[in-house]
């Protein structure tokens, strides 16, 4: 899609150092505050905030160290499709590609997650499945985006049997030819299922990681959009079951469908999609969260052991409950689901069990 500039291996103190002459020279006649580190996230990417201007002008902006692993360029095209469409991102005010180093605009530091109770998240929601739509609008045609292809959701499902199952868990039947070639089987046989379930749904823009912690709560309470580097074109589901299912909180399955049922009648509303029954829509959105909560188990388990970030060790009972619970919803109708079931409950959950981050559900 877009060409990416080579990587630099410099220390942070030599880039910062950069970094703070390449903002001086691009806000050249502003005073700028020193840098001061903010929270990042899960990938190698470093935030700053400084001030510029005087007492009277002063304004708070977000300086970006971003690494050309970060698709720095796809940052910038994607949010400019997100911003045309009507969707709140950050302003973008100043680039260097070559260097890795991003000027945007600070959005504060409130995200939605610790915002949300039962009395606001029907207001979040809301706003949040506004802004689906709106990314549902977008024409994708010409949009330069990748596919999410058969072999980018495989890849995905993958990452699960990598890094969670044989990484974490140390499940690795290699010693016993018959145990690999039906943990293989099964694993194939629903990952098939999962993936032709996504191909079939209607193609829309998919933000890829649409949940309470990339999305910021701005004054009045409006919502803004990040982290929408990773967007394809795919399954109309996927955002939503990464809204409603999150990996960070849980609402009742009622609550879920209940928003997922208004936001299916928008799409209809809207012409968005052809005529589909709320029991289809309903399946394509459990398939796609199966999909999307596996390869997350994979994701966090690599973070802990590649990244050093344990910390997402502890979402992981969730992501757990989100999956048994669509197995044991298809089970019964599909017979990939109930192979493979079977097989995740007897030769998964004993060491799960063991780990030391795993709690039942609440």
């Amino acid at each position: 899609m877009l060409s990416v500039p080579g990587k630099r291996r410099v220390g942070n103190a030599v880039i910062e150092s950069e970094l703070l002459c390449w903002l001086r020279s691009t806000f050249s006649g502003e005073a700028l505050s020193s840098l001061a580190l903010v929270a990042g996230d899960a990938s190698p990417r470093r935030y700053y905030r400084l001030a510029l201007g005087t007492d009277g002008t002063r304004r708070s902006i977000i300086a970006a160290i971003s690494p050309p692993t970060e698709k720095n360029l796809e940052f910038i095209a994607v949010r400019q499709l997100l911003a045309e469409a009507g969707v709140r991102v950050p302003d973008l005010y100043a680039f260097d590609l070559d260097r890795g180093f991003l000027a945007l605009e600070d959005l504060g530091d409130a995200t939605l997650l610790p915002r949300l109770n039962d009395d606001s998240v029907d207001r979040f929601y809301g706003a949040a499945l506004d802004h689906l739509l709106g990314l549902s609008h977008i024409k994708i045609a010409n949009s330069g985006l990748p596919h999410y292809s058969r072999e980018l959701l495989q890849g995905e499902l993958n990452v699960f049997m990598d890094w969670f199952v044989i990484g974490l868990l140390a499940v690795n039947p290699t010693h016993n030819a018959q145990q690999t070639a039906q943990m293989r089987s099964k694993f194939a046989g629903l990952s098939d299922v999962l993936i032709s379930s996504a191909l079939s749904q209607p193609q829309v823009l998919v933000h890829r990681d649409f949940h309470s912690r990339n999305l910021m709560v701005l004054t009045q309470e409006q919502l803004a959009v990040i982290d929408f580097q990773d967007a394809v074109i795919g399954p109309i589901t996927y955002d939503p079951v990464s809204l409603l299912k999150d990996c960070y909180i849980a609402w009742p399955r009622a609550q879920q469908l209940a928003w997922l049922s208004q936001y299916r009648q928008r799409l209809l509303k809207a012409e968005l999609i052809a005529p589909v029954t709320a029991e289809a829509f309903i399946r394509w959105f459990d398939l796609m969260g199966l999909q999307r909560h596996i390869k997350v188990l994979g994701v966090f388990a690599r973070l802990n052991l590649r990244d050093n970030k344990p910390a997402y060790l502890a979402d992981l009972p969730l992501v757990l409950h989100y999956i048994r619970e669509a197995l044991a919803l298809y089970r019964n109708d599909i017979k990939e689901i109930t192979e493979f079931e079977s097989w995740f409950e007897e030769a998964l959950m004993p060491p799960i069990i063991r780990q030391a981050w795993f709690h039942p559900p609440v």
